[in-house]
């Protein structure tokens, strides 16, 4: 590889962000218009009455009852992406966000995912929390684990997810460096693109706390 830096153009951005923004205009509005997207923890996530407890910290208990939540982390369209029903139902939320975007991102771009496929493409995602991982593998009922349940929340899985369903030939990677994940994961893309065999890359970040134990032990931190 040549030691001089080639040009890199962002053609093409996915997100689905708290507040409701699901794209990059809404994102953008919501700054302009000085927004909150910081709201009360809904009651489909975890209880509120149950863990939280203000002031003091106290075991078992959350000294946070807020967050920035993106609506509708329940629904997906397998077919969209070959992937069946069951298997999905094992799918942690990440993982389906993360094709959801990367496939608007190719949208974006005017890129059709077709003209892709088979091409030295790499995919670079940030990615830290492991609810679902936990929740699903931490079952009392070892007879709900099925052959989905571990790829369903493997955070490794979670790249190569977009890789194998968009038939992309490059490097895939997830990266967890915890509050750095997405900024590393953009930079590995691109040093990845200075590789002149690889023709694009996709890269993001995602994160979505579903259970309360990770709200409970950031508060005993005193975070």
């Amino acid at each position: 590889m040549s030691s001089e830096f080639l040009p890199i153009a962002i053609v093409g951005i996915g997100c689905r962000l708290p507040g409701g923004c699901n794209s990059p205009h809404s994102f953008w509005r919501l700054l302009e218009a000085g927004g909150d997207a910081v709201a009360l923890t809904p009651d489909d996530r975890w209880n509120l009455d149950k863990f939280y407890s203000p002031d003091q910290v106290r075991l078992g208990k959350t000294q946070s009852k807020w967050g920035g939540y993106v609506d509708g982390i329940d629904r997906f369209d397998p077919q969209l992406f070959g992937i069946s029903p069951r298997e999905a139902a094992c799918m942690d939320p990440q993982q389906r966000m993360l094709l959801e975007t990367a496939y608007r991102a190719t949208e974006d771009a005017g890129v059709p995912i077709e003209s892709i496929a088979g091409q030295s493409v790499s995919v670079h995602v940030g990615i830290s929390s492991i609810d679902h991982s936990v929740a699903l593998l931490s079952s009392e009922d070892p007879g709900v684990i099925g052959p989905y349940s571990h790829t369903g929340g493997s955070s490794s899985i979670a790249a190569n997810r977009i890789s194998y369903c968009f038939d992309l030939r490059g490097e895939s990677v997830a990266v967890d460096t915890a509050c750095s994940s997405s900024l590393i994961a953009t930079h590995l893309a691109c040093q990845s693109l200075q590789d002149r065999s690889n023709t694009m890359a996709l890269a993001g970040g995602v994160n979505a706390l579903l259970l309360p134990d990770f709200f409970v032990a950031f508060s005993q931190l005193g975070v």
